[in-house]
């Protein structure tokens, strides 16, 4: 396939998506909108990730952002990818700025757009070493750590391809997100300069990409409950990360309806719960909040919480809006738990 057919298929493909959405009888006028914003949302990751990007010339390109929703995003995140080539070693210099939560995760499998088979290694910001100003440098290469040794480093195995940041702050208002950087410390001598063979490869592996990506949909059910937290995996698929507890839920309101979701949280670095469309995007955080973190709720005496969500304010604490939504879904993340929190209890109650 040649640049110009893989062109065309993008198209076809972003025309099939929006016709499942159109078409989807599950589905509102406005959550058919937020997926045609979610196609597009795909598109521009496809191509950041996989026909901009370039592990020789190297750099964290935001993916996630709090007004970049893809993928399970939030208020109070950022993340950021590159290619990575397994042969090559890699400096990474920044600050950790007032993050919660940080991570530096490399993902090994094909590089053909499909999402990674494993993590191939990962550091946070328990397990870096920083300076007194919040600094850091991390040290990625297919060598082994050199003895004796106290650098950040991370082994490079030889399926490795990517690496995403993630970076989480417990006052996204005001918190400075982490500052970083990577270089290729032995780039090739002469510049790859990409034909059309090479951008036909891109293209394709960004039609793959959508491909894939758009089946990750997490239909809406007309339920009001969360389910039992899975726990840290041992083992981990795609870009997730591998030291967080998750649980979901979802939500389905008459207007004078609100979901109470009370819980108790273990001791971590980060939590948050966030509400989500069926595209796992929230929903827009600048008017109203749809996502709420440990550090913004109000806490009862004996250090459990209550979260209500509802159309309208209610006029209690820890107030989450549905944005409109009639249903929804309900995420939650523990980053770093010391256990796998308990089941949070959800009912429905008349305002």
């Amino acid at each position: 396939m040649d640049s110009s057919a893989a062109f065309h298929e993008i198209l076809f493909e972003l025309a099939r998506i929006e016709r499942r959405i159109s078409t989807d009888p599950s589905l509102d006028d406005r959550t058919r909108a937020e997926g045609r914003v979610w196609a597009f949302s795909l598109l521009r990751v496809a191509l950041d990730t996989q026909v901009q990007a370039d592990p020789y010339r190297p750099r964290l390109t935001d993916i996630v952002w709090p007004y970049a929703k893809w993928g399970g995003d939030n208020a109070d995140a950022y993340y950021c990818f590159t290619p990575l080539d397994p042969t090559r070693t890699y400096l990474v210099t920044g600050n950790r700025g007032d993050t919660a939560y940080l991570s530096f995760t490399v993902y090994g499998g094909p590089a053909d757009g499909r999402l990674a088979d494993r993590i191939v290694a990962a550091a946070n910001d328990r397990t870096l070493h920083f300076a007194v100003d919040g600094g850091f440098e991390l040290i990625l290469s297919p060598d082994e750590r050199p003895e004796h040794s106290d650098a950040n480093w991370l082994t490079l195995e030889p399926d490795a391809v990517c690496a995403i940041t993630r970076d989480y702050l417990a006052d996204p208002a005001t918190g400075r997100r982490a500052s970083l950087r990577i270089e290729c410390l032995d780039p090739p001598a002469e510049p790859p300069r990409k034909g059309d063979a090479e951008l036909a490869r891109g293209f394709t592996a960004a039609l793959t990409w959508l491909r894939e990506q758009s089946t990750l949909v997490l239909p809406l059910v007309a339920e009001n409950d969360v389910g039992e937290p899975y726990p840290v995996p041992s083992e981990t698929f795609g870009w997730a990360a591998g030291d967080a507890a998750y649980a979901m839920g979802s939500f389905s309101l008459a207007p004078d309806e609100a979901l109470v979701v009370e819980g108790r949280s273990p001791e971590c670095a980060f939590w948050n719960v966030c509400l989500w469309n069926p595209f796992l995007h929230t929903y827009d955080s600048a008017w109203e909040r749809v996502t709420i973190n440990g550090d913004q709720l109000e806490y009862e005496p004996d250090g459990s919480w209550r979260i209500v969500i509802a159309h309208a304010d209610p006029g209690l604490p820890n107030w989450v809006s549905t944005a409109g939504h009639e249903r929804g879904r309900i995420w939650f993340r523990w980053f770093l738990p010391d256990r796998t929190p308990a089941r949070p209890i959800a009912k429905v109650v008349r305002r």
